[in-house]
C-alpha cells in the first residue's frame, strides 16, 4: 500500500522531466524512504532541503545536465549561450559608455566637466555620491562576469551579473521608497534584460553543462570587436543615438552576419539563433520602450526615423533568427541530433 509519505515524494519528483522519471523514480523513492519506519510515513512530508535539491536537479536536466533528453541539451546549449552573449553585449556597452564618456569629459569645457564630476562631490550627502558612484561602477561588474565565465568560473560569474544588473532596479527602489519617480517602459525591459541575463545564468551554467563558447570567434576578439562597432556606431552619428543605439546596432550586425553565413552555406548550429533571437527580442523590447519614450519628448525628427528604422530591423531579425532557429531543430541539424542517437542506443 502507498503511503502518504511516498505519495508526496511523487508528487515532488513531478518537477523532474517524464524521460529522467521513468529511469530514477523508483531509485530515488526507495533512497529517500528507506530511513523512515512505515508507521511514520503517513505523518512525514519531505524536507524543504530535499525538495530544493529536487528543484535544482530538475533545472539541470531541462539545461543539459547528466540524463538530460537531446531537446533538454538543446535548451540549455542556447540558454548558455543566450547567458554569454548577453553579459558580452551588457559589459561591452557599459565600456564603451563609459570610456567615451570619460574621453568627453577630459576635453569638456569647464562647466560640462564640472556637471559630470557633480554626480559624485557629495553636495547632497555622502549617501547621495556613495549613490552615484555605485551606480556608474556596478554596471562594469558585466565585463569581469564575461571574463569570469570564460574561465569557467561560475559562482563568482553569477555574483558579480547579479551586482551589475542591481542598477536597473533603482528605478523601483525610489518608487517604493515614495520618491517622486516616473517608471517607463524602457525602464521595466532595462531592468528584465539584465536581470533574464542572471536568470540564464543561475539556470543553465552549472557544474553538469558544458561551458558556453562563442561561435567562430575568440572570446577576447569578440569583446574588443563589439565595443569599436559601439563606439563607431556613437561617434558616426552622434546627434542620433540614445541608451539602445550602439546594443541595437551590435544585435543587427550579429544577425545579418550569422543569415549571411547561413545563404554561404555554413554549418548551422540551432542554439546559435535560438540565443541571438532571444538576444535581439531582449534588445528590441529596450529599443521599443525607448522609442515610445522618444516619441513623447521634443526630438529631432531624424532620432526618432533612426529608431524606428532600428526598431524594425531588430523585429524583421527577430522573426527570422526564430524560425532559423526552429527549422534547424526541426531537420535535426547540428550535435543535438548525434546526441539523440546516443541517448537513444544507451
Amino acid at each position: 500500500m502507498t503511503s502518504l509519505l511516498e505519495t508526496r515524494y511523487r508528487r515532488v519528483l513531478r518537477m523532474l522531466p517524464a524521460s529522467y522519471r521513468a529511469r530514477r523514480e523508483e531509485e530515488m523513492v526507495d533512497t529517500y524512504l528507506q530511513d523512515f519506519d512505515e508507521y511514520e510515513q503517513d505523518e512525514l512530508r519531505p524536507a524543504w532541503r530535499e525538495v530544493a535539491s529536487i528543484a535544482a536537479l530538475a533545472v539541470r536536466t531541462r539545461t543539459g545536465g547528466p540524463g538530460a533528453a537531446p531537446r533538454h541539451v538543446l535548451a540549455g546549449a542556447a540558454l548558455r549561450l543566450f547567458a554569454l552573449m548577453s553579459v558580452l553585449l551588457h559589459g561591452a556597452r557599459e565600456l564603451t559608455d563609459r570610456a567615451l564618456s570619460l574621453a568627453y569629459v577630459s576635453g569638456a569645457p569647464a562647466d560640462d566637466r564640472a556637471l559630470f564630476l557633480g554626480m559624485f562631490d557629495g553636495h547632497d550627502g555622502v549617501p547621495s555620491a556613495v549613490r552615484a558612484a555605485c551606480l556608474w561602477l556596478l554596471p562594469l561588474c558585466w565585463v569581469a562576469a564575461y571574463a569570469a565565465l570564460l574561465r569557467e568560473r561560475r559562482r563568482p560569474a553569477l555574483v558579480l551579473a547579479v551586482l551589475a544588473a542591481l542598477p536597473g532596479l533603482m528605478p523601483a527602489v525610489d518608487w517604493a521608497a515614495g520618491l517622486p519617480v516616473l517608471i517607463d517602459g524602457y525602464d521595466v525591459a532595462f531592468a528584465a534584460s539584465g536581470w533574464l541575463t542572471v536568470l540564464a545564468l543561475g539556470c543553465a551554467v552549472h557544474e553538469d553543462a558544458p561551458p558556453a563558447r562563442l561561435p567562430a570567434v575568440p572570446p577576447g576578439l569578440a569583446l574588443m570587436g563589439v565595443c569599436v562597432l559601439m563606439g563607431g556606431s556613437l561617434v558616426v552619428w552622434p546627434e542620433g543615438f540614445d541608451s539602445v543605439w550602439s546594443s541595437g546596432v551590435a544585435c543587427v550586425v550579429a544577425g545579418v552576419v550569422w543569415c549571411a553565413a547561413r545563404v554561404r552555406g555554413a554549418a548551422a548550429d540551432p542554439a546559435v539563433p535560438l540565443a541571438l533571437g532571444l538576444l535581439t527580442l531582449l534588445v528590441l523590447a529596450e529599443r521599443a520602450g525607448m522609442l515610445a519614450l522618444l516619441a513623447e519628448s521634443r526630438v529631432p525628427a531624424s532620432l526618432l526615423y533612426g529608431a524606428g528604422a532600428q526598431t524594425a530591423a531588430l523585429a524583421v531579425l527577430t522573426v527570422v533568427l526564430g524560425v532559423a532557429g526552429a527549422r534547424l531543430v526541426r531537420r535535426g541539424q547540428g550535435a543535438y541530433a548525434a546526441h539523440g542517437e546516443r541517448g537513444a542506443l544507451e
